[in-house]
């Protein structure tokens, strides 16, 4: 039988610092990295590539299934670079446009289903740190570390409200402090891998806390886990 590589999964609502705090932590142990929100978008920008119509639901599978897509991290406070059939799309999948595509073919079972398995097979020598909302309730439930961030509305729409002004754009914190909770609500009562922990995971409140602190919150328990492991910072 084959020995699975070792996965940590990140899941969390928006705003908790799962894609900075997955990033460090796949940098550190030198580890594959996956943001599986980014999937649909890349699907979607390779369905336009390819000329296949989003409601497509058969070529999309095919497409889903063999999707050639890379995350590599990069330094801290940026996304990871995202790489489609070799093309760097990190800024292309982004786009407002890319965004509604990428619902359009999230809602399609047999496109969700193609793409679980290929989020599956991200798990790859030496081994891999996947954030998401399901990675370690649906999509690798046999993960031997999983990680639940968590962090009140007010604190992710002021993170969010933070980063949108460094960008140059203003928005009300209020609206913000609303529309994170209409979406938690939606993403805890969907029918399909709702937003929740897994029995087995580790819920931390980053709160209070930086990301270095929740990076080294849970290397200590990478290090309960894996003993005997080196880290590339090491």
């Amino acid at each position: 039988m084959k020995v699975k590589e070792p996965v940590i999964t990140i899941d969390g609502a928006s705003g908790t610092g799962k894609g900075v705090v997955s990033q460090l932590l796949a940098k550190q142990l030198g580890w594959k990295l996956l943001d599986s929100g980014a999937l649909y978008r890349v699907l979607a920008l390779a369905a336009q590539k390819h000329g296949v119509a989003l409601e497509n639901e058969p070529a999309l599978k095919v497409l889903a299934e063999f999707l050639d897509v890379q995350f590599i991290a990069t330094e801290m406070g940026r996304p990871p670079k995202i790489l489609l059939e070799g093309q760097d799309v990190t800024d292309t999948i982004r786009t407002e446009k890319m965004g509604n595509a990428a619902s359009k073919v999230g809602a399609l079972p047999e496109v969700r289903t193609a793409l679980l398995s290929r989020q599956r097979a991200f798990r790859e020598a030496p081994g891999l740190v996947t954030d998401g909302r399901d990675m370690g309730t649906v999509v690798f439930p046999d993960a031997e570390l999983k990680i639940f961030l968590t962090a009140s509305p007010e604190e992710r729409a002021n993170r969010r409200h933070n980063q949108l002004k460094e960008k140059g754009i203003n928005v009300n914190l209020g609206d913000l402090i609303l529309e994170l909770k209409e979406r938690d609500q939606r993403d805890r009562e969907r029918a399909v891998a709702p937003l929740k922990p897994a029995e087995d995971a580790i819920c931390i409140d980053t709160d209070k806390l930086t990301i270095d602190q929740v990076v080294e919150r849970i290397m200590s328990e990478v290090r309960k886990i894996f003993p005997s492991l080196h880290t590339v910072k090491e």
